[in-house]
């Protein structure tokens, strides 16, 4: 596997995402990134996939650069960087045009939507996340 294929997300800036120093609170950037990944996988996951597995999120870690307003036109990156059993690790970008706002490591553990328990991912759908090149 070589390079991640980029999802871009768009998104979009509620009032209730504002908080009382007049910019997007913080929890609303993990809403956003857990949205954004899992929109990734929807994208990219075959149906079959989608349908027969979940995702948690096990950690994640923001680097906040600078601050997000309403009205905002705002778009996240998503790359998974790797998978390992089955855990995902993802690195997710916010952005305002070319300005970065936040950064997100973050890893989720795919569970199987029946059993709930940790499964792998097959290499021929994890391989749809990359480009050939």
């Amino acid at each position: 596997m070589s390079n991640a294929i980029p999802h871009l997300y768009p998104i979009g800036i509620d009032p209730a995402d504002i908080d009382f120093m007049g910019h997007v609170n913080n929890a609303s950037y993990l809403k956003w990134v857990q949205a954004a990944v899992l929109d990734h996988w929807r994208a990219l996951a075959p149906s079959d996939a989608v349908a027969g597995h979940l995702w948690v999120a096990l950690k994640h870690e923001i680097t906040y650069r600078k601050p997000t307003f309403l009205g905002d036109d705002v778009i996240a990156t998503v790359l998974l960087e790797k998978v390992q059993g089955a855990r995902a690790f993802y690195e997710t970008v916010i952005r305002r045009g070319e300005e970065v706002l936040a950064e997100v490591k973050s890893s989720w553990c795919c569970v199987d939507a029946d059993t709930l328990r940790p499964a792998r991912l097959a290499r021929d759908i994890i391989q749809r996340f990359f480009s050939a090149e």
